[in-house]
């Protein structure tokens, strides 16, 4: 089973007219996401959305929010990411469902596992690709792991998934488990979207 440290991405918000939004000053949370095409990502298929972008999990939605939750409800220690505080529930976000499925699917068919896709698009331009106008956004990845609560607890074990699960600035989420192909290395693919607008 793999994963990798979590990304959380910081940026002002665009403008808009002052009854939606003010700007606000930007940040780069944590780096390690590159550069990328513009170009929008492809949408998941509708036909490729439900039970395969949940590997075929009962519950796989409620399950997911009550784990996640129920840790943002408690707070935590994530090590060298710090201490943090008990924080509000997470909503789940179609959106962020949707640019979790995408990715999971992309790296389980091309058979890597990386937060960048192959063609160089990072969790921020899936997220907006799907629609998700964000200010903050994060994302957790992870592969061979068979099961919400084993995929939880890993992500909790590693202090960078863990921070991006307790992040108090995030208010969404999306998570998808896209089965492996026959030729991929892992037999799950997953991949958490959090963000906020």
């Amino acid at each position: 089973m793999t994963i990798t440290p979590g990304i959380t991405l910081l940026r002002a918000a665009r403008w808009r007219p002052p009854q939606w939004s003010a700007l606000a000053v930007a940040a780069l949370l944590v780096s390690g996401c590159g550069g990328g095409s513009d170009s929008a990502a492809p949408a998941l298929p509708a036909q490729q959305a439900g039970a395969a972008s949940t590997c075929g999990l009962t519950d796989f939605q409620a399950e997911m929010l009550q784990r996640v939750n129920a840790q943002r409800a408690s707070g935590g220690n994530c090590g060298t990411r710090g201490s943090f505080a008990p924080s509000v529930a997470l909503q789940w976000h179609g959106a962020l469902d949707q640019a979790a499925a995408a990715h999971s699917l992309d790296m389980a068919t091309q058979n890597y596992f990386a937060h960048d896709g192959l063609d160089g698009r990072t969790p921020a331009q899936r997220a907006e690709a799907a629609g998700y106008d964000w200010r903050t956004i994060g994302e957790n990845i992870a592969a061979g792991y068979p099961s919400v609560q084993a995929v939880v607890d890993g992500w909790m074990a590693s202090d960078g998934h863990c921070a991006n699960v307790l992040n108090p600035a995030f208010r969404d989420i999306g998570v998808a488990c896209v089965p492996g192909t026959p030729a991929s290395t892992y037999g799950t693919y997953w991949t958490m979207a959090l963000g906020a607008q």
